[in-house]
């Protein structure tokens, strides 16, 4: 019975709410949430939102444990009802902490006003005339992102975040210590050979069960990044994808040119509240080693440059953490992603010495 029905039916939505979606993309400890508050300061575009919903139909696509049309049809469905709770406060996060509560955003009064103003059968005629845009925050999504392509065509922009490796390594290293197969890890698992394993490792699990927090760093950067670099490849080719691919460093030290090239890519335009937000954000900084103290951030791993220390210090400072307890196998890895990332990115190796031989 259940097999006829798959056979038969279709699923569908051609209606939609949304007209424009914009989704902030990158490997964790990129910088994703530095741009999302700024993305969010552009002219009607929405607070930095979550897409757990849109990551997970995508994930069971990827291990083919969904058909294609039900995964399409589940992220047209799910941005929308992202655009409409938000343009009436339903599902949104009012915790001060929080760094997707509203009271980190630029504009927090306006989704408290909705709480106050009509709802429901009134929000599509708000969503026409007002044009919002939504904004929402992904993880190593690019990687598996056909579905999206496929449901939302030229309505979809991707704002993807890359980060010298050794910029990364220790908040992925904390991940791989404690959130990995911890209970709010909300990642999709697979079986196999009764162990779970996280959806991404599929193909590597053996790498992945044999190596210690540090080594599962330098390899899931290195693997999700190769996943990423061929997907982005297809869904340019296939699809015209609208990638516009940030080095943080760059941007961090010069943002302006990139602020004007997502304001074009958005249909969208920087107003005072932008300004306000870059400030608030430290952009342009003198170093990229500086930040914000948050909490959340410290967290994550995230020190103060260490004062006196240059550039240079700070990434052999990350690349001796990583040397401590990395085998050399997982090293030589991490030295030619590093390199691989400088060429490109940057201009000039960064880490002298033969590091990288």
């Amino acid at each position: 019975m259940t097999e006829g029905l798959q056979n038969k039916y279709r699923t569908s939505r051609q209606a939609h709410l949304a007209e424009k979606i914009i989704f902030i993309d990158g490997q964790p400890g990129c910088g994703k949430t530095l741009f999302s508050c700024l993305v969010s300061s552009f002219d009607r575009v929405e607070k930095l939102t979550y897409a757990y919903e849109v990551e997970l139909m995508c994930e069971l696509y990827h291990l083919k444990k969904i058909d294609f049309d039900a995964a399409v049809c589940m992220v047209r469905t799910f941005t929308d009802i992202a655009l409409y709770d938000t343009m009436m406060s339903r599902e949104v996060n009012f915790r001060p902490c929080d760094l997707s509560s509203i009271f980190m955003d630029v504009n927090p009064w306006r989704y408290i006003k909705r709480l106050f103003i009509k709802g429901d059968m009134a929000v599509p005629a708000r969503i026409k005339e007002e044009n919002p845009i939504l904004a929402l925050t992904v993880h190593k999504f690019l990687s598996i992102a056909e579905p999206v392509l496929e449901a939302l065509k030229d309505r979809v922009v991707f704002v993807e975040i890359v980060r010298h490796p050794l910029y990364m390594i220790i908040q992925q290293s904390l991940n791989n210590q404690n959130l990995v197969h911890n209970v709010r890890d909300f990642d999709l698992y697979f079986e196999q050979n009764k162990k779970e394993y996280p959806w991404y490792t599929a193909g590597w699990e053996t790498l992945f069960e044999s190596s210690n927090p540090v080594e599962k760093t330098i390899y899931y950067i290195q693997k999700v990044g190769e996943m990423t670099d061929i997907s982005k490849e297809s869904l340019t080719s296939k699809y015209g994808a609208r990638i516009l691919t940030i080095p943080f460093e760059s941007f961090v030290i010069d943002p302006m040119p990139y602020m004007i090239k997502m304001a074009e890519l958005f249909g969208s335009k920087i107003t005072g509240t932008t300004l306000r937000a870059m400030k608030k954000q430290k952009v342009p900084r003198k170093k990229i080693s500086d930040g914000i103290p948050l909490a959340v951030y410290k967290r994550c791993g995230w020190e103060p440059p260490r004062p006196g220390a240059t550039e240079e210090n700070e990434f052999e400072i990350r690349r001796q953490f990583a040397a401590k307890t990395a085998s050399p196998e997982a090293m030589k890895v991490l030295h030619q992603l590093c390199a691989q990332y400088e060429e490109k990115y940057m201009g000039r190796r960064i880490i002298k010495g033969d590091h990288y031989e």
